[in-house]
């Protein structure tokens, strides 16, 4: 191997997230309901296998060929029943990653001649949907509470062949989980970091 065949193989190489397992994308809806902005949300079907009965955006993962957006109006369609020709994407939000590595794509779309009442969506994925006025988010500050995951390795991990291993033993990891209640629904984990990331990006951007 020769220095130029490694300026060969990755001149102009494109950076791509390191380690992750699966790739997801969302939207996060904005619908006016009585000429207000809300978001909307679903509740996902108990039948799921996959977080069954909580609160989520429409969504899931990227098939092979897609990229991030297509997912997210694909994901959308077939979970809201939102065609995506009814969907003004405004731009992305920040992406994250979950404690199981994965990556998630979320888009700020505004839904055009979409009714609430109108809105039919899959049974089979979706129990219920429902909307949130913005402003509530603005004027309320998440509920925050710190989740905290231990070093679980097996026993033949050579701590030994690390500077300080006995730190890297016994560390332990911290994050922040966020709670929104809004009536009788409770917005937490990753969707209530999502919608909080956007409502703090709104803020900054209006100068409140």
């Amino acid at each position: 191997m020769d220095t130029k065949k490694i300026v060969d193989l990755f001149q102009g190489r494109k950076s791509k997230a390191l380690s992750e397992k699966k790739f997801y994308a969302v939207l996060v809806p904005i619908i006016e309901v009585n000429s207000e902005p809300h978001l909307l949300f679903q509740v996902r079907s108990q039948t799921l296998n996959r977080q069954p009965g909580e609160i989520s955006f429409p969504g899931g993962k990227i098939e092979s060929g897609e990229n991030p957006l297509q997912a997210a109006l694909r994901e959308t369609q077939e979970e809201m029943g939102i065609q995506k020709e009814n969907i003004q994407i405004i731009g992305a939000l920040d992406c994250l990653l979950n404690i199981s590595n994965d990556l998630i794509y979320p888009f700020l779309g505004l839904l055009h001649k979409v009714q609430y009442e109108n809105i039919r969506y899959s049974i089979d994925e979706v129990s219920e949907i429902f909307t949130v006025p913005i402003d509530f988010f603005i004027q309320n500050k998440p509920e925050v509470y710190d989740m905290s995951y231990k070093v679980d390795v097996d026993g033949a991990f050579p701590f030994h062949k690390i500077k300080n291993g006995e730190t890297y033993q016994n560390r332990t990891m911290t994050e922040p989980v966020y709670f929104y209640e809004y009536d009788n629904y409770i917005i937490w984990g990753l969707t209530a970091k999502i919608t909080r990331n956007f409502i703090k990006e709104l803020i900054k951007k209006r100068g409140i």
